[in-house]
C-alpha cells in the first residue's frame, strides 16, 4: 500500500528482538520503511537499532502500560501506517492430560491477548493516518492440530479468529488485516523456548529436511504490506517444500 505523501511508511514490529521479528524489521528498513522495533529485551532492540536505523521501543505485550507506553511513543514521534503482531510463541509438547496450565495461561497472554492490546492501541493511529495495515503472524497451527499441540494451537486459533473478525469488523474501512501462517521455521529460539533450552530436542525438529528461515517469512510480510491498496491478502499460508501439513514432513535429507 502506498503512502498518500511522500514520507516513507511507518511500521511497528513487535516480538523484534529475534527471528522472526528482527528479520522483517532488516526486510522493511531494506526497503525504505521507517520500523519502530519493540519485544521485551532492550539489548537487543538497542543493536538492532544500530545495525538497521530502526527505533526501538522496548515494552512486554503482556502489560497493559508497557502497551499503553509504545502506543504513546509511536503516536509522539510520527504516527504509524501498518502494525506486524508477531511477539508470540510455544510452550512444551505435552498432551492434553500431562498439560502445564500455567503454562498455556502464559501462551494465551502472549499470542492472544498481546495481539489484542497491541491492535487496540494502534487502530486510533491507523484512522488518524487514513489508511492502514494490520498484520497478524499466527502459525500453520492456526489451521489444524498435532498431537502434544493444542495448548498452542489452541492459542493460534484464537488468534487467528481475532484476526479474521477484526477484518470484517473493519470492512468499509481503508484498514486491511492480513495474517501470514508459517510452517516449520527455524529461528534461534522459537524451538529452544518451546522445550526449555533442551537445545539437542529444539534441533531435531529440523532434522533431514529444509525448514524454512525468519527471512522467507520475512519476505511474505514485506510482499503483503506492499500489495496496491485496495488488494487484501486474508491468509497467506507459507511451509517449507517437505512440510505437507502440521504431521507431515519428508525428512529426506533436502
Amino acid at each position: 500500500m502506498t503512502s498518500s505523501t511522500d514520507r516513507p511508511r511507518r511500521a511497528l514490529v513487535t516480538g523484534a528482538s529475534s527471528g522472526i521479528g528482527a528479520a522483517t524489521v532488516r526486510r522493511l528498513r531494506a526497503d525504505g520503511w521507517d520500523v519502530v522495533a519493540s519485544a521485551r529485551r532492550a539489548d537487543r532492540l538497542a543493536a538492532l537499532a544500530q545495525e538497521t536505523g530502526a527505533d526501538a521501543f522496548a515494552a512486554d505485550v503482556t502489560s497493559d502500560e508497557q502497551v499503553a507506553a509504545l502506543v504513546a511513543h509511536v503516536r509522539a514521534t510520527g504516527g504509524l501506517d501498518a502494525v506486524v503482531n508477531n511477539a508470540g510463541g510455544a510452550l512444551g509438547l505435552a498432551p492434553v492430560a500431562d498439560a502445564d496450565l500455567d503454562g498455556w495461561r502464559r501462551m494465551y497472554e502472549l499470542n492472544v491477548l498481546g495481539t489484542l492490546r497491541v491492535t487496540q492501541g494502534v487502530l486510533p493511529l491507523l484512522r488518524e493516518r487514513g489508511a492502514g495495515d494490520v498484520l497478524v503472524v499466527t502459525s500453520t497451527a492456526a489451521l489444524d492440530a498435532y498431537p502434544g499441540g493444542a495448548g498452542y494451537t489452541g492459542v493460534k486459533h484464537a488468534e487467528r479468529q481475532l484476526a479474521t473478525t477484526l477484518r470484517w469488523e473493519l470492512v468499509g474501512e481503508p484498514i486491511r488485516v492480513i495474517e501470514i501462517a508459517p510452517g516449520a521455521v527455524a529461528t534461534e529460539e522459537f524451538s529452544l523456548v518451546r522445550f526449555g533450552g533442551d537445545a539437542e530436542r529444539a534441533a531435531k525438529v529440523y532434522e533431514g529436511y529444509q525448514p524454512l528461515v525468519a527471512d522467507d517469512v520475512a519476505d511474505t510480510i514485506a510482499w503483503t504490506l506492499s500489495r496496491p491498496a485496495h488488494v487484501n491478502v486474508d491468509l497467506l499460508v507459507v511451509r517449507p517444500r517437505a512440510q505437507a501439513n502440521n504431521t507431515t514432513t519428508a525428512r529426506t535429507g533436502v
